[in-house]
């Protein structure tokens, strides 16, 4: 890394400014991370999370459900009516 050489006092200030005012938007970054993590651990997002995972799969593969599950459905719902 390059030494960097100053003129006058003014562009020392001016580069400290700077500096100060970018340490300053990664804390407040860092913070805004900070909080995202919370919300995304709290208990009702990691729920909504999983049922949206199920959800999607559902969706997708209904089709593929409902044509495995409704013979099934079918034949316990006739022996159930025969008393077997």
């Amino acid at each position: 890394m390059e030494k960097k050489r100053y003129s006058s006092y003014a562009q020392i200030e001016k580069e400290l400014e700077i500096l100060k005012i970018e340490k300053e938007l990664n804390i407040q970054r860092i913070i805004l991370n900070v909080h995202h993590v919370k919300d995304g651990l709290s208990p009702i997002n990691i729920i909504k999370e999983i049922l949206g995972d199920y959800k999607s799969i559902i969706s997708n593969h209904s089709g593929t459900i409902f044509n495995i599950a409704l013979p099934f459905l079918i034949s316990w719902f006739r022996k159930r009516k025969r008393g077997n």
